[in-house]
């Protein structure tokens, strides 16, 4: 017998312990009423009204039906439910919510505990408990302000599921992303995305971002979940790193809950996965399997990556045409000119945090022109010279750039670049074995990449030609310089193959 049969048995156990358990619940749901006071009664009563209306009539039916409030002490909110099943699904996805309709109706509720009915009867209630330390909750409870505080960071935008995604950053919208002809298209793409989500429909689905680290790939996505949800707080989106992904269907695995996981996964109406190169395993044919059911049922789905979908080896050939066959947006590396658009837009930032600072247009031009490898370091670079201004009170200086920029600078300048990690890049983006690239094979599959290949050589290394040619199967130079104007040549009439060739380029550079 297989894991996953084991996973469906044990969750066929379990719905037939709910069923049973609901039904005991209803018979002694009267009694367990009786019990509260009347205000508690009408409280539970106006929360599950609350939760109805929160979450819809199917979700209602199928998670809270059979939870009964048994008591409030202390500003504790004491809830039981007739299976460990519903205990841990709705502390992992809906503790918040529940929490949240509590303190909209009542002040004396600052804490949840939540416990499993033994034969469908509750536990004996805090008064009734001989001890003090008896009174103290067996579950782990989680206060009012401890949830509202996560929510303010919650990757869902609508509130609830405070474990289900990871942390967006509010500075990453729409508003804080320079744009530039690296990036318009990916950045239309976005907006698009997140002008139909918000109405309740999908956009060119799925949307596949990619582009080498720190291009605003990150930035993209967290700023169509913040559209996204603008309008709708109850619209489940969700927006998750591949590690947190694999965490989330790991822990699932392990606590044999695997069914739940996907159900949720499957109850999502935008999905939003970024760093898409670091899943590995098991997860990746888990996720492949939650995109298609999602895509099927047109929700959106929109992946981040650092190389377009051909290009991951980790994917299957399903999940790698689903990809493919959705809008696949490159972002390029940034030219001088979007580099300086992006360092004034945070030198004006910064400058309204800091009344007085003041950074010289000859600065912003030396930083745009000599911090060339990502988004990420032009940032660092502008919280650099405000830390050297604030702190010493030096006018931002040319002179002081140099000295604080200086290590950005200087990684840059002895970056050495050897023809080994060149032919294996080219080989890995072109999709063919390094043995053959150094082959005397005339195939065109092999022959192009074998031309890039030598052109960067020559561009990025100080190797002469005939030690280049060596480098490539003992070739003698005439090959390695008619390789070098060719791939010139193809860049000169190829706006497509240039790109292309800059990416590999700033790939093998970082």
């Amino acid at each position: 017998m297989n894991h996953t049969t084991l996973l469906a048995r044990d969750f066929g156990q379990e719905t037939e312990q709910q069923d049973v358990a609901t039904n005991q619940s209803q018979q002694m749901g009267g009694e367990l009423m009786a019990d509260l006071g009347a205000d508690q009664s009408k409280i539970w009563e106006r929360v599950k009204k609350r939760l109805w209306a929160s979450v819809g009539e199917d979700v209602f039916s199928s998670w809270f039906a059979s939870m009964e409030l048994e008591e409030i002490c202390d500003g504790i909110a004491h809830l039981s439910v007739p299976t460990r099943f519903l205990s841990s699904w709705i502390t992992s996805n809906y503790q918040d919510r529940i929490l949240e309709s509590f303190t909209s109706e009542t002040d004396q509720v600052s804490q949840l505990h939540l416990t499993v009915r033994v034969n469908g009867k509750p536990r004996a209630t805090i008064q009734q408990n001989s001890t003090p330390e008896t009174a103290k909750p067996e579950a782990k409870t989680t206060t009012a302000q401890g949830l509202r505080t996560g929510a303010q960071h919650n990757a869902r935008i609508k509130a609830g599921d405070a474990l289900s995604g990871s942390a967006l950053d509010p500075k990453l919208t729409f508003d804080s992303f320079v744009t530039g002809s690296a990036n318009e298209m990916a950045l239309a793409a976005a907006k698009q995305v997140a002008q139909a989500a918000a109405q309740g429909t999908a956009a060119f689905n799925p949307v596949y971002i990619h582009s080498s680290v720190g291009l605003g790939k990150s930035h993209l996505l967290n700023a169509i979940a913040w559209a996204a949800g603008a309008g709708d707080k109850n619209r489940n989106i969700v927006y998750l790193t591949a590690d947190h992904f694999m965490y989330h269907f790991i822990t699932a695995v392990q606590r044999q809950s695997a069914i739940a996981f996907k159900e949720w996964l499957r109850s999502i109406d935008v999905l939003l996965i970024d760093d898409m190169q670091f899943l590995q395993g098991k997860s990746v044919t888990e996720l492949g399997q939650a995109l298609s059911a999602l895509l099927t049922g047109a929700k959106q789905v929109v992946v981040a990556g650092d190389a377009p979908p051909r290009d991951l080896d980790m994917l299957d050939d399903r999940l790698r045409s689903r990809l493919s066959g959705g809008l696949v947006v490159p972002i390029q590396p940034l030219d001088e000119e979007l580099r300086r658009a992006i360092v004034e837009k945070r030198a004006e930032q910064a400058a309204a945090k800091f009344p007085g600072l003041h950074i010289p247009a000859p600065v912003l031009d030396y930083v745009a022109r000599n911090v060339l490898s990502h988004g990420r370091d032009l940032d660092g670079a502008v919280n650099r010279l405000v830390a050297a201004n604030q702190l010493t009170e030096e006018p931002i200086t040319i002179e002081l750039a140099e000295k604080a920029l200086h290590d950005l600078l200087r990684t840059r300048d002895t970056r050495r670049v050897k023809i080994d990690e060149i032919q294996t890049t080219v080989a890995k983006h072109f999709k063919v074995s390094k043995p053959d690239l150094l082959s005397s094979r005339r195939s065109r599959s092999v022959v192009r990449p074998r031309q890039i290949a030598m052109y960067l050589s020559k561009v990025l290394t100080s190797r002469s030609l005939p030690e280049i040619g060596r480098r490539f199967g003992n070739r003698d130079h005439t090959t390695v310089l008619h390789a070098v104007r060719k791939v010139e040549q193809l860049m000169g009439g190829d706006t497509g193959f240039a790109q292309e060739v800059e990416l590999l380029k700033r790939m093998i550079e970082e």
